[in-house]
């Protein structure tokens, strides 16, 4: 029986240098993207030999010698595919994707980190599986602020979308600017003559919704606005009551909602009560509702944009592991729709 024939041996940096009549440094180099002091010819040879040999550089064993990849992650806490929360996170994907390509970066997706109990982690097994890459993007809510805590401890470079507190780890964020944008809806409310609103809480609980409660609370105190309602006095979610009825008598003219699923559901309420919106009364809601059926007034997020800068920051630190880490905070933008209007005259 003929004993079957040894498998080649895969081209090595080695075989490169060899072959172009160069250091292997300068080919390691070349391959790098660090080649600017490298004469042109030589880089010409070492490319020559790179297709000659078939050579492909193993960025995992690069990594592990501590050499840049030019591969960036994106984690994401929450499932992507078919269509996660319908699509929010895809516009965050384009600007990343499309930063990542103008930079001559690679992208490697981390997805299968489950715990096995629907969740996903960074760490398996006490390792960082991140670390093929130079450094990832963080998306969607941890459930463990304690991983976020290590990777930030451990010094491995990652930016997070969205703002996320993680007490003794003041983590790099890219945040939207929810806050500023509550505050312009209250103002565009007041300038239309409002001066009874009503606040309606979802029940998620989370840096985000702090960012538009605490926006919104600013500009009624600053523009001395008055709100009673239980959402925005205790803290209670949902449509109460209470809000549905000041809202159909007209001790409140409008109200402001956390999410389309909250002022969807007033909307439904005060059609059974014949209060039209928004000649009777003016709704406004504190998230991006362009895919929703009613034009609601709304605030967006440049999620693209956010998606690019997240990019752009994460190759700043990889670079120059010695720079501040800090977050940068974004414009959101309060936009018009078809669900405010001037105060009735009978309820001024």
């Amino acid at each position: 029986m003929t004993a079957p024939s040894p498998r080649p041996r895969s081209a090595r940096q080695s075989d490169v240098a060899r072959i172009a009549g160069v250091s292997q440094s300068a080919v390691s180099r070349v391959i790098s993207g660090d080649a600017a002091r490298i004469p042109a010819e030589t880089r010409r040879r070492i490319h020559d030999a790179i297709a000659e040999l078939g050579y492909v550089p193993n960025p995992v064993a690069r990594n592990l010698r501590g050499a840049r990849t030019r591969l960036l992650g994106v984690h994401t806490f929450e499932p992507l595919f078919p269509n996660a929360r319908e699509g929010f996170y895809v516009e965050f994907l384009l600007g990343i994707e499309q930063r990542a390509e103008e930079t001559g970066h690679d992208l490697v997706l981390f997805s299968s980190t489950g715990d096995g109990a629907g969740g996903r982690r960074i760490y398996r097994d006490e390792t960082n599986r991140l670390r093929i890459a130079d450094g990832s993007v963080l998306l969607g809510v941890s459930p463990d602020r304690a991983e976020l805590a290590r990777l930030w401890h451990e010094g491995y470079p990652f930016i997070h979308i969205g703002r996320r507190d993680v007490p003794g780890a003041p983590i790099p964020c890219v945040i939207p600017d929810y806050s500023g944008a509550a505050a312009g809806i209250v103002e565009r409310l007041h300038g239309l003559g409002h001066r009874r609103l009503a606040y309606l809480r979802d029940s998620i609980d989370v840096e985000p919704y702090e960012d538009r409660r605490a926006g919104y609370a600013d500009a009624v105190t600053r523009l001395g606005v008055v709100d009673r309602s239980p959402g925005f006095v205790s803290g209670t979610a949902g449509v109460p009551d209470e809000v549905v009825s000041a809202l159909a008598d007209g001790t409140c003219t409008a109200a402001v909602a956390e999410s389309e699923r909250v002022a969807a559901e007033l909307r439904a309420r005060l059609t059974d009560r014949g209060v039209r919106i928004p000649e009777d009364v003016s709704v406004a809601v504190l998230e991006d509702t362009s895919a929703a059926d009613v034009g609601w007034d709304d605030l967006r997020i440049p999620r693209q944009e956010i998606g690019r800068i997240a990019v752009e920051r994460l190759i700043d630190m990889v670079s120059d592991p010695a720079a501040p880490r800090e977050s940068t905070y974004v414009a959101c933008e309060a936009m018009p729709g078809e669900t405010v209007a001037g105060v009735r005259e009978d309820r001024r």
